[in-house]
């Protein structure tokens, strides 16, 4: 069985299509890609997943079971998680802070346990706690431990977002353009990180990503999507390949898309 299973799903705003009949599946441990040109329909997708949107028509399902009726935490507690493409952190908040945000969806006491913070509540935290530490060392976010977000660096920021999602303990993480904006330096770093994340800690990945070198060379399986429906869906050179996609991309056909 698949951990992910996206079927038919359509999704339009005042008539305006956005998602048109979209289905794809991905196996557990994959590093599935979603790419297009701009406007798609990549992050609508990513959103009817995660919550934030309800698709028209279709069905998404973890593990075989329909999560459409659920709630945005209630998909978090069955293992989903993600990035945002424009950075959503709480940017007043320290980073350690806002990876202990992450883990709210872990924490199983009470309101009474929390305010007496005796107990069970007690050893919850440190357990929290070591987690987060754990995230912080695993994605050099130690030096910025007590710094506020908001007054760190772009591709640091991009981290420490990265590091929240994580923090969760996701089985599938969505991460929208993690690379967008970075420099080459950076952007090879988060790529090794999104590598490592899928090889070391288990996770399986949904990326959407601009950058096309990094997505030909992470990725398992890659989706096109072009105005909102499918274009084709194949390994990365496959995809590479495709007249439709080249000339998605490049407006003809061209053997040097991807500079291949």
């Amino acid at each position: 069985m698949s951990l992910l299973d996206v079927t038919g799903i359509t999704l339009t705003f005042r008539g305006l299509a956005a998602l048109m009949n979209v289905s794809f599946t991905i196996e557990e441990g994959e590093i599935l890609s979603l790419i297009g040109p701009n406007g798609a329909g990549k992050t609508s997708m990513l959103n009817c997943i995660s919550g934030r949107y309800h698709p028209d028509e279709g069905d998404i399902a973890i593990d075989g079971k329909s999560i459409l009726s659920m709630k945005a935490h209630r998909r978090t507690e069955m293992g989903l998680s993600r990035t945002f493409q424009n950075i959503a952190l709480f940017k007043g908040m320290s980073v350690l802070d806002n990876l202990m945000v992450g883990r709210h969806s872990q924490m199983k006491y009470g309101l009474l346990a929390s305010m007496l913070y005796w107990g069970k509540a007690r050893r919850h935290e440190d357990m929290h706690r070591r987690r987060v530490e754990d995230v912080i060392d695993f994605l050099g976010l130690s030096p910025y431990r007590h710094q506020v977000a908001g007054r760190l660096p772009y591709g640091v920021q991009k981290r420490v977002e990265l590091g929240r999602a994580l923090a969760a303990e996701p089985r599938l993480i969505l991460l929208d353009e993690p690379m967008a904006g970075m420099n080459l330096e950076e952007t090879e770093d988060m790529a090794r990180y999104i590598l490592d994340i899928n090889e070391e800690w288990g996770v399986t990945v949904l990326l959407v990503e601009h950058d096309m070198g990094v997505v030909m060379d992470i990725s398992d399986k890659v989706v096109v999507l072009d105005f909102g429906s499918v274009l084709a869906t194949g390994a990365p050179e496959e995809v590479q390949q495709d007249k439709d996609v080249i000339a998605a991309y490049l407006g003809g056909e061209d053997e040097t898309f991807l500079g291949r």
